[in-house]
């Protein structure tokens, strides 16, 4: 009979053993419930929509199924446990995100080295006044770096009495000039009690003329180091709060910023790291960060530039080693940048975000927000509903194609500005539990 126990006990070990590594694998590889092929968009509700984008053709295969996945909610902690209160959001995970994004992004803002390249904000350069119905124009060089003055007007609310007064950063896009904010949204804004800064980035006007296609982001480099330009263009709007804040009309606990297309992006970024911004309006950035708009060219993310302190040597792809990539697809078995917008959406919390999409009646639109910009959205919202938020982000569909105003969306950006900078302002006073 001795034979046939150790058959037995053998038999059992084998046993054990495979199912050993059938868990081993099932945790390693994707869940079925992860990766599954879509319903079509148009038969899946909005709010029920979670996935990633559809990647655009050129991308690594291991992206190219990167739409069948669930994109990761920011509510997953490292540990792989669900965040469930508002401090274990606040203590622990956002934390972690913060952390995760600086390190791509370089740095937050100016380091002690960089801070002599910055001096005193209001010493501005006035170029001219005009009086507008309304409200007085002003245009003036406002000194972002010490030896850069970059373009801007102010529009300082008229007949409407002492103030202190809101205001709103209004940057333009990749082809107006810094002026074309205020026939947008900021006459508007001005007529109706906003003091309203317009701009452009530095990455339409830097120094020396750069800009986009001319080294703006690799003057960056050489000045600043690993200080990707949508970070820096977040401390540009820190730079433009610091100069409102010195102004006597303005209330500088009520500041917001909006942008379309290009500052679209960029208000992405604000919303997420300027915690002076209490209200942000993306009009249609594409906020899928690898789907059908162009993130990873030189002037936004770099994501393909190496840089010598990003130590990934064992990503899959050899040529993508040490770039931003490579920490943006932090678990390269599972297909989608793990780190992706929709985590900086949640970031913005507790703070207001209105985001417009302008193509969301489409599968899938070129520089536009379509209907898979709803995954992103639906993410971020968790967290907000998470903090008893909800009511304080905000996504509007239209089906008006990639621009900057029309009826519809002014309604949208100007009720939320009436309601977050005025009815309502957010006492934001850090990153704790909200009232």
């Amino acid at each position: 009979m001795r034979p046939i126990i150790v058959v037995n006990v053998r038999l059992r070990l084998l046993a054990v053993l495979w199912l050993a590594v059938f868990l081993v694998v099932g945790m390693l590889a994707p869940s079925v419930a992860d990766c599954q092929t879509p319903e079509p968009l148009e038969k899946t509700p909005p709010g029920e929509r979670r996935n990633y984008h559809t990647p655009p053709e050129w991308t690594p295969s291991l992206m190219k199924d990167q739409h069948k996945f669930s994109l990761i909610s920011p509510l997953v902690m490292e540990s792989g446990q669900r965040v469930s209160s508002p401090r274990q959001w606040y203590q622990q995970r956002r934390p972690q995100l913060i952390e995760q994004w600086t390190r791509i992004l370089g740095k937050l803002g100016p380091q002690a080295a960089d801070q002599q390249w910055f001096g005193d904000i209001s010493q501005v350069e006035i170029r001219s006044t005009q009086q507008h119905g309304g409200y007085t124009r002003i245009d003036l060089g406002i000194p972002i770096e010490k030896d850069f003055m970059q373009d801007h007007l102010l529009l300082l609310p008229q007949g409407q009495g002492p103030g202190p007064f809101p205001a709103v950063i209004a940057w333009t896009s990749t082809t107006p000039d810094y002026t074309q904010p205020e026939q947008w949204w900021g006459a508007w804004l001005a007529r109706r009690g906003y003091v309203v800064l317009t701009s452009w980035s530095f990455i339409r006007h830097y120094r020396g003329g750069a800009n986009y296609r001319k080294r703006a982001n690799e003057l960056v480099y050489e000045r600043f180091g690993h200080w990707l330009p949508m970070a820096k263009m977040v401390h540009d709007v820190e730079r433009e709060v610091e100069f409102l804040r010195t102004r006597p009309e303005v209330d500088a606990e009520r500041i917001g910023f909006i942008g379309f297309s290009l500052s679209g992006k960029t208000a992405l970024y604000v919303a997420a790291f300027a915690p002076e911004i209490t209200a942000t309006v993306a009009v249609d950035p594409h906020v899928a960060l690898h789907g059908a708009t162009n993130y990873h060219d030189p002037w936004y993310l770099d994501w393909k530039r190496t840089f010598p302190h990003i130590n990934t040597d064992d990503y899959p792809l050899a040529e993508l080693r040490g770039t931003i990539w490579s920490l943006l697809d932090a678990d390269p078995a599972r297909p989608g940048f793990e780190r992706n917008h929709h985590e900086l959406m949640a970031l913005c919390a507790p703070r207001a975000l209105l985001l417009i999409g302008c193509s969301m009646d489409k599968p899938t639109a070129v520089h536009s927000d379509d209907m898979q910009s709803w995954g992103y959205f639906n993410h971020a919202r968790d967290v907000y509903e998470l903090l008893g938020i909800p009511e304080r982000i905000q996504l509007v569909a239209t089906d008006e194609g990639h621009r900057a105003t029309s009826p519809r969306m002014d309604a949208a950006w100007q009720k939320f500005f009436e309601r977050w900078l005025k009815t309502s302002p957010i006492q934001f006073a850090g990153y704790g539990e909200p009232p």
